[in-house]
């Protein structure tokens, strides 16, 4: 019988071991910062944009999960100042670009995760602009409770054809790259 009791005893102990080891951890976001870069043939822009709410998921020390949501509204670009600023700001949030009247959020979700090291992660998700979602990987680093990565962004797979060489020609150097980058540093 007291056999019984111990095995009985060390089976419990190894299943809450278990189930705490198991457990998921969310980190809501402390502080963020997305900047992003969109080249053309005579320059390009650069600017920032805000995550409205973020989350990772840990399994332990690794990353299990994730999602962020960000504020398409507060695109601005810092590359220029006064009505040039003004004037990329409204155009970007225009129907020619982010149409954010009708999308004022975008989404990444991740779906899959790969720990590469013990700082670094390869990362499928899903990212929704405008709408539309399509399927995104990146690497991404976790250290000192810090996320970063840089997404690399093919636009016109989001419905954002303006200025694109891909459907338009004759365009010269108005010509603007399709993809842009989006540079993120998530503090949890």
């Amino acid at each position: 019988m007291k056999n019984l009791k111990t095995f009985f005893f060390f089976t419990l102990l190894l299943l809450i071991g278990v189930s705490a080891q198991a457990q998921l951890k969310n980190y809501p976001a402390k502080s963020s910062e997305l900047t992003w870069e969109g080249k053309k043939v005579s320059g390009g822009h650069s600017g920032t944009i805000k995550l409205k709410k973020g989350t990772l998921i840990f399994r332990g020390k690794s990353i299990a999960g994730g999602n962020f949501t960000v504020d398409m509204t507060s695109i601005n670009a810092t590359d220029l100042q006064g009505e040039n600023q003004q004037n990329l700001n409204a155009h970007l949030k225009d129907k020619d670009f982010f149409g954010v009247k009708e999308f004022p959020e975008s989404k990444l979700v991740f779906k899959k995760i790969k720990k590469l090291s013990d700082t670094s992660y390869q990362i499928w998700s899903d990212l929704t602009i405008k709408g539309i979602t399509k399927p995104i990987d990146f690497v991404a680093t976790v250290k000192n409770n810090t996320f970063t990565t840089t997404l690399k962004i093919d636009r016109t797979a989001y419905g954002i054809q303006f200025g694109s060489g891909s459907f338009f020609s004759n365009l010269g150097d108005k010509t603007i790259d399709d993809v842009f980058t989006l540079q993120v540093k998530f503090s949890y």
